[in-house]
């Protein structure tokens, strides 16, 4: 398959963050050719990029993609509360089927608005993954471990189905398997030890929560007499493999630790804002001391949408905010954060994350003819201040359209919808 995209403007994201106004040809899964000058060649799909903005796809690294389902279901209530009265009663009703449901809604979504990689945490990952290569997303498929078991597997089982999971996904070419413990509040030094075991073994991704409120990491001292990086670092999951999503309440000694390991970390603002977890994750701090940050929306039950263009929007004000300094995050380092952070963070960083001859082409498109996207001074400061995840016109994975000029190609638009629809009702029945 073969995609020329003509007469667009790129923001390649390389090296240089160059800025260019040209051709680009895809072949197979790899972008071949970026010219600013016209490239004559023959291809299967040929887009008009004039009045178009060309980016690399976004990359998502922390979502719970099946609770699309879940999205509204219990908002402006206190976490606690949030869990055992609305989401763990629901996800007690999960099965193959609503995880199948909820993932093409959340593709759907992701396609819409540019997510073109995402990062999953959550069960019927089996699922996840089958729905996600058949839509033609990449994805990073995290096998939920829990010390009191989990909606698809009792704790006894949890060790081998995570091992069987590991071993048939771990060669397929858009989804990678990834060990997910859920958090060091559930998850005992048994089973954290379990999780690093196979991750080591494998040669795959941690993936887990980390000090995403007060009370956790109050709990956690109580509990073992260690906050949640330094309950991680004592059992070996600190690593250039682990990702910890919302890092919320960490200290500076605790950044030096995750500089040491190489440890990546998802920021979630927009979820952290909504559940109103307190404390600022210190984003300039870990950029600061060379921490790989990168960008996740969480679900769509605590965000409420998979919108990462929302997301990068957020992450930049947060910070001027509780800072006072308009200078503390500017623009193309937040969109760093959600292209070259993320592939750095999924060990993708020589694949994904730019514009780039040989990198495998994700990438997507921007319509620039709309009133909040006009004048246009400045394309990265659009990027992230100004456009929506509804201005993104185009979406292609591994060099193949999923989406062009708005119509779904791998997906059907009205069935998804309705699916959901009625089976996000019977999650949340009472009845």
């Amino acid at each position: 398959m073969s995609i020329l995209i003509k007469k667009a403007n790129i923001l390649t994201q390389n090296k240089r963050r160059e800025r260019l106004q040209g051709d680009i040809y895809i072949e197979d899964y790899k972008i071949t050719e970026i010219s600013k000058k016209p490239i004559y060649i023959e291809a299967d799909f040929k887009i008009d990029g004039r009045k178009k903005l060309v980016l690399p796809g976004l990359i998502n690294t922390h979502t719970h993609i099946p609770m699309t389902l879940l999205r509204g279901y219990g908002d402006d209530m206190n976490l606690n509360k949030w869990l055992e009265e609305r989401i763990w009663p629901a996800e007690a009703n999960l099965d193959s089927n609503s995880a199948k449901i909820g993932t093409e809604l959340g593709l759907l979504e992701m396609i819409a608005s540019g997510t073109t990689t995402f990062l999953d945490m959550y069960f019927f990952e089996d699922t996840v993954g089958k729905t996600s290569e058949n839509a033609g997303v990449r994805s990073f498929l995290g096998f939920a471990m829990i010390d009191f078991g989990t909606p698809e597997y009792p704790y006894d089982k949890l060790i081998t189905k995570c091992e069987q999971f590991v071993k048939s996904w771990k060669n397929h070419e858009i989804a990678t398997p990834v060990i997910a413990p859920h958090a060091t509040y559930t998850c005992g030094p048994e089973l954290l030890q379990k999780a690093l075991e196979i991750a080591d073994k494998n040669d795959v991704l941690l993936h887990t929560h980390c000090s995403e409120t007060r009370d956790e990491v109050y709990d956690m001292q109580k509990k073992y007499g260690l906050r949640p990086v330094g309950q991680l670092k004592k059992y070996g999951l600190l690593s250039d493999k682990m990702i910890l999503a919302h890092c919320g309440w960490v200290t500076k000694n605790e950044i030096l630790d995750l500089k040491k390991t190489k440890t990546k970390v998802s920021h979630c603002p927009v979820s952290n804002m909504k559940m109103a977890t307190g404390g600022y994750a210190p984003i300039p701090e870990m950029i600061e001391s060379g921490v790989t940050v990168s960008l996740g929306t969480d679900g769509a039950a605590s965000n409420n949408t998979l919108d990462m263009f929302e997301t990068m929007k957020f992450c930049a004000l947060i910070h001027k905010q509780h800072r006072w300094d308009p200078k503390v995050l500017p623009a193309q380092t937040v969109l760093d954060f959600a292209t070259l952070g993320g592939a750095e963070a999924l060990r993708m960083g020589e694949e994904i994350g730019s514009i780039e001859v040989g990198k495998k082409a994700d990438v997507i498109m921007l319509d620039l003819e709309k009133p909040h996207l006009t004048p246009r001074h400045d394309l990265v400061s659009h990027a992230v201040y100004a456009a929506k995840g509804s201005d993104v016109c185009t979406t292609i994975v591994n060099g193949k359209p999923l989406m062009l000029d708005n119509e779904f190609l791998t997906l059907d638009f009205r069935k998804t919808l309705e699916d959901a629809e009625k089976c996000a009702k019977n999650l949340t029945s009472t009845d």
